[in-house]
């Protein structure tokens, strides 16, 4: 993959490039609506999502940081977009351009006034991963094998007026408006601020991977703070595979499993005991090694969950409670999905599509064990977000509902669904984590 030389950094030169973009989608609606003429309306439709979604991926990514980030964040969103764009924006995991070597060793120097060459006993120029936020090195320090993150330049300082640019695009995509829209927009900014800040991820990698270590079959990197800084993060380098390269290679059924019991225990121990959550579940975060250990890699996106979030949360996880009428409006009002101001038939309606969703999203919160290999669970999970993604009755409410900490929950638990579905993991002892 060819690397970059540089990448647009002030806001001018980053809205340039999102206008360009802009100009290339109306050049795309253009075609469609003149293929619409000679071709079925399904076949125009799929040529403009793909064009569309490749010349925006394409932009993105010379961009990178947080404007990439958003495109990694919306590639989990497998049943609202149309598959072109899930597929295209799922590239920026761990599949971009990565900066040039005169780049990185200018970047380098920035932070540790030497080389990289002068600082470990070798150094691989050429990244061996590039993703939104940063790209890694491999490198070597006294017979030990590092990999060595380095943060692209810029990305820190333009997360706001990315954001900015992006704010009307999220707000008609999800229907966001009102009192409180900001909120929302706070939530991401912070999340993106703080994964820029690598000191913050090597205190919070240390913590987890030591709170963390009781878990079979799960595998943490050490970190190194004499080599790290804050824009340059430096661990052991971990042996393994990509969980989405692992799943090609069809392992055992018996090894999927014991990935997916690991995967699930990490983020049931992490919600109920530490009250703090890895909040980017997508394949790019862990690797498996030869030994069929999950290996997780990447602390930048952690969400602490306080009581007043947490306990309604799980109290709505179940079965009794989401039964029961009195109870279950009570807690939406507690997780702010109801609001005071709320007409008849908002109340009703939003009533009605949280205890539909919710009915459905806390099944394996049911059971002992769970089937993740279940097709008619996934199946009803796909139907109900088109379902809602085409409701023209949800278009007309205030789609600004819930609690702002939503944001990175829902994203934590639809990212863990989405891989525990892609194992295929069967018989997952839900409660495992207690006994640990």
């Amino acid at each position: 993959m060819k690397s970059i030389n540089s990448i647009p950094t002030s806001k001018i030169e980053r809205a340039s490039k999102l206008i360009t973009t802009g100009i290339k989608v109306g050049v795309n609606y253009a075609k469609y609506y003149g293929e619409k003429i000679v071709k079925s309306e399904e076949e125009a439709k799929e040529n403009l999502n793909e064009a569309n979604a490749t010349d925006i991926y394409d932009g993105l990514k010379t961009l990178k940081g947080s404007a990439l980030k958003v495109a990694q964040m919306l590639s989990m969103e497998k049943n609202i977009l149309p598959r072109a764009y899930v597929e295209k924006f799922s590239l920026s995991q761990f599949s971009v351009p990565p900066l040039s070597s005169p780049l990185v060793v200018k970047t380098f120097r920035k932070y540790f006034k030497k080389a990289p060459t002068e600082v470990f006993d070798t150094f691989t120029a050429e990244s061996v991963n590039a993703a939104s936020i940063g790209q890694v090195h491999k490198a070597t320090k006294n017979k030990k094998k590092l990999a060595v993150k380095i943060q692209y330049p810029g990305v820190a300082d333009s997360i706001s007026s990315d954001l900015a640019m992006v704010k009307p695009i999220a707000i008609k995509m999800f229907n966001i408006r009102g009192e409180g829209s900001d909120e929302y927009f706070k939530e991401v900014e912070n999340k993106l601020i703080e994964e820029t800040n690598y000191e913050l991820e090597l205190a919070q990698s240390k913590e987890i991977a030591d709170k963390c270590g009781v878990i079979p079959n799960l595998k943490f990197p050490d970190y190194y703070p004499e080599y790290s800084s804050e824009r340059i993060l430096t661990m052991d380098w971990m042996d393994g595979v990509h969980l989405s390269e692992y799943i090609e290679q069809k392992p055992s059924q018996e090894n999927l499993n014991k990935i997916g019991q690991a995967l699930w225990d990490f983020y049931m121990y992490q919600m109920h005991v530490l009250k703090k959550v890895h909040a980017d579940p997508h394949p790019g975060n862990f690797l498996v090694s030869k030994e069929n250990e999950l290996i997780v890699i990447d602390f930048g996106c952690m969400k602490e969950v306080p009581d007043s979030f947490y306990v309604p949360y799980f109290e709505l996880a179940e079965k009794d409670n989401v039964n029961n009428p009195e109870f279950f409006e009570s807690k939406l009002y507690e997780l702010e999905i109801l609001r005071k101001d709320d007409s008849k038939e908002e109340k009703v309606f939003f009533t009605e599509l949280f205890h539909e969703m919710l009915s459905l999203f806390t099944q394996p919160f049911h059971k002992e064990e769970f089937d993740f290999s279940n097709e008619d669970f996934f199946n009803k999970i796909a139907d109900l977000g088109q379902k809602y993604a085409k409701s023209t009755e949800l278009k007309k409410m205030n789609g600004n509902r819930g609690s702002k900490h939503f944001i990175y929950i829902n994203r934590t638990f639809f990212g863990l669904y989405n891989l525990m579905h892609d194992l295929r993991a069967q018989g997952v002892k839900i409660n495992n984590f207690k006994s640990l």
